[in-house]
């Protein structure tokens, strides 16, 4: 099953502007690290002409000289890092002194350990409602409620007031549920600085009004100038707690600010890339929860590996149509906010959202589910507003159309199933 098979794609043409792209040069790194991309210096270009100079001949058979061959690729790749890390130091970590993390679930928690590691001086307060965890953090270094088996760096902070969160801050996470955002940024606006740049690690769509947090954050407080990051990618709390390598991306308009941000968080641990296409990595993000409890759903009616490849893939050519009409670039869709978030959401058990489908395909009801889970599962919240967003944009969506229907108790798994299966058999798109 191909991976638009389950129903034609009929976007409304519209002119494509010519983009003049750059010629490919050997000194230009693999593409994982594009975003890093700077002129090479004199050194760099040195050893680049011996580099090609002991590579003029070309490999023949011979186990030596593959390994010679792969040894030297590898060899250019780690001077190439090192280079590009001496000609790009920031003094972003120095100049910054206090950094506010809005909300106390896992995610949030992760990043702020993350960043207080970055720094043993470095002042990192959260900003909680919850009394207990206030204490816990405060007396004992650990979330007691979403992450029990974790020490927190001793330069976290907990408080349940705002004015004392805010006060002084340089950079701002936010970390609170899309659908609760607009709200609680209203309650906490009169103590944001209108120049704090507010990095955004909530995915997800608000259901009445189909916004974004890069649109729901400044209107909420009021200032439509207010310096917005959103952060994404493959990534669970309990491994970035662990220290496991992990790679996200940061998107903002402001090419400087994105690469603050890169800074602050950058890691042995943890890579950031940035990039401009606020839209594709929020839309990205938001689409693919959804998209995860269809795959749960597959896989709690054990409909097999082949249905969940052909399912998912179905579902990336649904967020691809919807993301590009919107403006989003096909390569951020295809890069780690993108691809890289949706394969672990939808295959791995840690994914809140591939665990409501899971049970939902087992025969159990949606507020049984919903009842048991203490951290929000995005995608059920999101499913009416994706799509509702793609009839605003004249975009058919079968797979998350479906799972939206489900959501709603209008439709069974089983009865989704099939309908699905019944749609025309259509051109690949």
């Amino acid at each position: 099953m191909a991976s638009a098979s389950f129903l034609p794609h009929t976007p409304t043409p519209r002119p494509h502007l010519a983009v003049a792209l750059p010629s490919p040069s050997r000194h230009r790194p693999p593409s994982a690290f594009s975003s890093a991309l700077s002129p090479p210096s004199a050194a760099a270009e040195e050893e680049e002409k011996a580099d090609a100079a002991g590579e003029a001949a070309p490999a023949r058979g011979g186990g030596e000289e593959r390994r010679r061959v792969v040894r030297r690729a590898w060899e250019k790749l780690v001077r190439w890092s090192r280079s590009w890390r001496r000609r790009n130091r920031s003094d972003v970590l120095e100049t910054t002194r206090k950094v506010v993390v809005l909300g106390g679930g896992s995610f949030g928690t992760a990043m702020a350990a993350q960043v207080a590691a970055k720094k043993a001086d470095l002042e990192v307060s959260m900003l909680l409602r919850d009394d207990l965890v206030c204490r816990s953090i405060n007396h004992r270094h650990i979330n007691c409620k979403y992450l029990p088996d974790h020490r927190l760096p001793e330069n976290i902070t907990a408080t349940t007031s705002a004015s004392d969160a805010l006060a002084g801050a340089d950079f701002c996470f936010h970390a609170v549920p899309v659908q609760f955002s607009s709200s609680f940024l209203q309650g906490i606006s009169t103590h944001v600085d209108p120049k704090l740049p507010f990095v955004s690690l909530s995915k997800g769509l608000e259901l009445n009004t189909l916004r974004t947090m890069s649109q729901i954050i400044p209107q909420a407080l009021g200032n439509p100038r207010q310096p917005f990051i959103v952060l994404s990618g493959p990534s669970f709390a309990v491994e970035l707690m662990n220290k496991l390598p992990t790679a996200m991306v940061v998107a903002s308009k402001d090419k400087k600010l994105a690469a603050a941000v890169q800074q602050l968080l950058a890691s042995p641990n943890l890579r950031i890339s940035t990039s401009n296409d606020v839209t594709g990595v929020e839309i990205a993000g938001a689409l693919k929860n959804v998209l995860a409890i269809a795959a749960g759903i597959v896989e709690g009616m054990h409909l097999g590996n082949n249905c969940m490849a052909a399912l998912v893939a179905q579902g990336c050519s649904e967020i691809r149509w919807l993301a590009t009409k919107m403006g989003a670039k096909p390569t951020t869709l295809a890069g780690l906010s993108g691809s890289g978030d949706i394969m672990l959401t939808c295959f791995v058990n840690l994914s809140r959202n591939r665990n409501v489908g899971l049970r939902l395909g087992s025969g159990e009801k949606l507020d049984k589910i919903m009842n048991s889970m203490n951290q929000v599962a995005e995608g059920v919240s999101t499913a009416g507003a994706v799509i509702a967003l793609a009839q605003k944009y004249h975009v058919k969506m079968p797979v998350l159309t479906a799972v939206a229907r489900i959501i709603d108790n209008e439709l069974t798994p089983k009865r989704a199933v099939m309908e699905l299966m019944n749609l025309p058999q259509v051109e690949e798109v």
